[in-house]
């Protein structure tokens, strides 16, 4: 329970946003904030962001809640962010380069050189699953920094995700958390060393690891100064909980830039291609994060010339057919279950009949076949098959995606209330770190209710699974052109 009235605030430093958010410990809004930034992509797999972009928006909402009448009452602060996306910066916290964001493929050379050096069972061994080094993985971006700026490399004193590098600037102090360190950490929750091994001077960049509810340390500036901030953890982690997912059993389903598949499962069975988290305080995640979701309805909103409210009025008029034209997402590669950087995107089944309505709407439908195959990874890793989905993340706002979705997926989707997600569990971790609540669980419950059921239709749901036979048969067939097609670059 909570003890006093205090008001806190969450940050989610996303792929293609900054939000925060700023609640009273009952949950009531009293302001938010959100700020686009750009991803530079000059060249063939590079996806690039400017850390002092973060720092700007984290500053300007802080700023903006400093103005609240109820600013002196903040007792904690939260962050979270996307991973795996990595600042390369010297002793004094300045970036030598720009980020790589998760998105970036350029090292997957590298990554799948690294990759080899690991049997299936020397993974399990150190991580507790058979967690692949793909073209994200720190280790990956350490080792391709390495051969293509040797001297940023030189340089490097921390390699930080952006939750990090922005708490290092907030507070100097460096610090990341072991639910962050994907294909890192192993069950214990400490640096697997087999993993650090494989990389010269990797033990000396990384941060160290604390506890997601420690205070890694205080605002040392500004009209919060002295406040504490959580060491929190990555934006899945955090959405996670900001849709009221913490107990044996649930599972989620989070839409964002991409689409990530969570289920809480204290059974593990080594499923490839699924990232299974060392557990943390009861919690065993099993977690399938795609590449493409927002992603992929922002690529063909650009295609068509129209904005999100226009498309899903098509996606809403189109009821998808048997022979509706198939989309497969994987604009820039896929993450799970797949994991290949070299895959790509995919139309299907077109005829001179169909127009942006129908394109659109297959769109919709391969985000959600995709989000489909990671959800069944996801549940044989965990041996739990969850009856049904709490679903929310910018990509949830929309009524027809979400009925599409529970129709691919064949089960119920239960939208949250909630529009900020990652920046509420954020929060909510801020909260129990600054002592303001005691029990993370009973935090997110009283948060985050249940705003709407979409029920799968029976006759669109039995179309949608012969459909979702031929989109795995699609990517089967198109795979081997697209890796034969990116030789040639």
């Amino acid at each position: 329970m909570p003890h006093g009235s205090q008001v806190l605030i969450g940050l989610d430093i996303g792929t293609t946003s900054v939000k925060a958010v700023m609640l009273t410990q009952e949950g009531r809004s009293l302001a938010s904030y959100s700020a686009a930034h750009p991803t530079r992509r000059s060249m063939p797999g590079m996806a690039e962001q400017d850390p002092a972009t973060w720092l700007m928006h984290v500053g300007a909402a802080l700023a903006q809640f400093a103005r609240h009448p109820r600013a002196r009452d903040v007792s904690g602060i939260g962050i979270t962010s996307q991973v795996n996306t990595h600042v390369f910066c010297d002793a004094s916290m300045a970036a030598l380069a720009p980020a790589l964001t998760w998105q970036d493929t350029r090292p997957g050379q590298v990554a799948r050189d690294i990759d080899g050096r690991l049997t299936l069972a020397e993974r399990i061994q150190a991580l507790g699953a058979p967690i692949p080094v793909d073209a994200s993985h720190a280790l990956a971006r350490m080792a391709w920094m390495a051969q293509t700026a040797p001297e940023i490399w030189a340089a490097t004193r921390h390699v930080l995700l952006p939750k990090d590098w922005v708490i290092a600037q907030l507070t100097g102090a460096v610090a990341s958390d072991p639910l962050s360190a994907i294909g890192l950490a192993g069950t214990d929750l400490r640096y697997a060393q087999t993993m650090l091994s494989l990389i010269p001077r990797a033990a000396e960049v990384l941060p160290p690891l604390l506890d997601p509810l420690c205070v890694t340390g205080a605002l040392r500036d500004g009209p919060f100064r002295g406040v504490p901030i959580a060491t929190g953890t990555m934006d899945a982690w955090a959405a996670m909980i900001g849709l009221g997912v913490a107990n044996e059993g649930q599972a989620m389903y989070l839409s964002g830039t991409s689409e990530v598949l969570g289920l809480i499962s204290a059974k593990r069975t080594a499923e490839p291609g699924i990232i299974v988290f060392p557990e943390w305080r009861g919690i065993t995640l099993h977690a399938g994060p795609t590449q493409s979701g927002g992603a992929a309805r922002d690529w063909i909103a650009r295609m068509l010339g129209l904005d999100h409210a226009q498309l899903d009025t098509l996606a809403a008029q189109t009821r998808i057919r048997g022979d509706s034209p198939l989309f497969l997402p994987h604009l820039d590669g896929e993450r799970a279950p797949l994991w290949t950087a070299t895959s790509r995107a995919a139309f299907a089944g077109l005829s001179g009949a169909d127009g942006p309505a129908e394109l659109v709407a297959a769109v919709l439908e391969g985000v959600a076949f995709s989000a489909r195959l990671a959800l069944e990874a996801v549940e044989r890793s965990g041996a739990h098959v969850a009856p049904v989905l709490r679903h929310g993340g910018g990509g949830s706002r929309s009524d027809a995606w979400c009925q599409i979705r529970a129709n691919a997926l064949g089960r119920p989707i239960a939208r949250v209330a909630v529009a900020d997600a990652g920046a509420v569990g954020a929060l909510a971790m801020g909260a129990v770190a600054s002592g303001s609540f005691l029990d993370l669980a009973a935090t997110t419950r009283d948060l985050v209710p249940v705003e709407q059921v979409f029920e799968p239709d029976q006759d669109l749901a039995s179309c949608a699974e012969a459909r979702f036979a031929r989109f795995r048969e699609l990517y089967a067939a198109t795979a081997p052109i697209s890796a034969a097609l990116l030789a040639q670059h």
